[in-house]
């Protein structure tokens, strides 16, 4: 497959736990100063193998060759040694300790063997953050950072080793378009160091940016390999799901009939102004804008979670007052929020209980919970969303972030509303579980639902809208029909462009 030699192999390699075989003879390559993308949906074995490239699994089966070399990796110290890193997309970092001291956390240089030498640290801080190019002082407390700016540092903290292979975990599931480019950027010049490069995303666009090769588990499996430039994204999602791309965006036509929600110039003093849009009963409306454009701000005002909200709504021709979440749900709008971790879910809790959690009142008797009811309403909505678990008993923290999201989806739906807003519906989740959630939403509108999407994946707005609106700097700058709408037109309204 190339000229040069792999500096990092995987033969065969098997990783079982009971009852689950999470690796299944698996192969893996990885060459100096080349990206290989790791692709797969949740359950694939990505975790699993990155866990096992870094010591903290052992294989069961077949072979770890490093530079030429058979080794084993007994703990992540083994790792490490020889320069393997990985960078994750929850790296753990202490926002009350200085750049300097999350960058050597647990390596602190040293006087005489026993006292932090701290200038050296400091300094050697500094020489690895110009190194990426990170304009971020050694010395700043970390929680005065950006999310971009800790994800440099948790860069920098990986590459004090002296890297010769980086794991680069769903790096930009957190990062703003800039910060993006800017990772795109240190990637470029790691590659020009010779690091060879594993990168795990869901994106395609990143996929076909960044990578030079790929490699592609399906459930445990070792699927294929090749070289990017000799494949594209409906092969890739073949592999991935042994599915078409058609059936990622299962767009069934559904009966448009009344409106149902009309907003009237709704603005807020600095996130967004003159916000007018209609939604008709049975319809997708897609709204599509960049980092920064004003899009989750307008749909949290509509969903009554911000203040100082000017303008008019109506549902079903009824001009109504939405000043709480709870007064939206109680005129029929829901709200599904981007961050589902922080804001739509309690991991603590099992799937049961976060379902249930807005019918509380509707399931009490003689003030208490009948459970009976709880897992009666869990049962019927997680079904229906194909939600992957051995018991509703299960904490949600325990899901993958696909079963996480229709968890969070489903808790809205068991409140039978009108209009349902689904911002980022299928953020961070594999191309099976969009799938169903895009079918799921097909079916919604069939049953005679509204439906908000925000998105800023242009497929699938494209692939699932009835209209598309397109947002720019807190305006509305332009509406698509969805015969009409191309990708050029989207993203020329979007950069603040004009459509002839």
């Amino acid at each position: 497959m190339s000229e040069g030699s792999p500096i990092f192999r995987l033969e065969g390699v098997s990783k079982l736990f009971p009852g689950v075989k999470a690796l299944d003879q698996v192969n893996l390559n990885l060459y100096p100063g080349k990206v290989t993308a790791l692709i797969g949906e949740n359950g694939a074995g990505k975790s699993t193998l990155v866990k096992t490239m870094t010591g903290i699994y052992q294989p069961d089966g077949g072979d770890i060759i490093f530079d030429g070399q058979s080794t084993r990796f007994s703990s992540p110290q083994d790792s490490h040694k020889l320069g393997i890193t990985a960078i994750h997309q929850e790296t753990v970092l202490f926002d009350n300790l200085s750049v300097a001291e999350n960058v050597f956390l647990g390596n602190y240089p040293r006087k005489h063997g026993v006292f932090v030498d701290w200038q050296a640290m400091f300094d050697n801080a500094q020489e690895i953050l110009i190194s990426i190019n990170a304009d971020i002082d050694p010395k700043a407390n970390l929680g005065g950072l950006s999310i971009g700016q800790k994800h440099m540092v948790a860069i920098a903290r990986a590459l004090s080793i002296d890297a010769k292979v980086v794991v680069l975990d769903e790096p930009t599931a957190a990062l703003s378009h800039h910060e993006i480019q800017e990772l795109y950027e240190l990637v470029d010049q790691l590659k020009s160091e010779g690091k060879a490069i594993l990168f795990i995303t869901h994106k395609f666009d990143e996929i076909f940016r960044i990578a030079d090769y790929y490699t592609v588990f399906r459930d445990g499996r070792y699927i294929g390999e090749g070289k990017i430039k000799d494949t594209n994204e409906a092969a890739l999602v073949e592999m991935m799901v042994a599915r078409s791309i058609e059936d990622t965006y299962p767009k069934l036509e559904a009966e448009i009939g009344d409106v149902v929600l009309d907003v009237t110039s709704l603005s807020h003093p600095t996130e967004f102004t003159d916000i007018n849009l209609t939604l008709r009963k049975g319809e997708i409306l897609g709204i599509y804008g960049l980092v920064g454009s004003g899009r989750t701000e307008a749909m949290q005002a509509l969903f009554g979670a911000s203040y100082n909200v000017s303008g008019q709504i109506r549902i079903d021709g009824e001009v109504v007052s939405i000043n709480s979440p709870a007064e939206a749900i109680q005129y029929g709008i829901v709200y599904v929020p981007e961050e589902r971790q922080k804001q739509g879910i309690v991991l603590e809790l099992p799937i049961y209980q976060n379902i249930s959690l807005p019918q509380l009142p509707s399931l009490s008797k003689r003030a208490s919970v009948d459970l009976d009811d709880e897992l009666t309403l869990a049962r019927r909505f997680g079904e229906r969303l194909q939600v992957k678990t051995s018991s509703w008993n299960e904490q949600v923290g325990n899901l993958s972030g696909g079963n996480q999201q229709k968890v969070v989806i489903a808790k809205w739906l068991a409140t039978n509303p009108k209009v349902i807003i689904l911002d980022e519906p299928t953020k961070g989740i594999d191309i099976g579980s969009k799938a169903a959630v895009h079918t799921f939403m097909s079916e919604l509108v069939q049953l005679g639902l509204s439906v908000i999407m925000v998105s800023s994946e242009l497929p699938e707005v494209l692939g699932m809208s009835d209209r598309i609106m397109v947002m720019s700097e807190g305006r509305l700058v332009g509406e698509l029909g969805r015969e009409d709408a191309t990708p050029e037109q989207v993203v020329t309204l979007a950069t603040g462009g004009v459509v002839s």
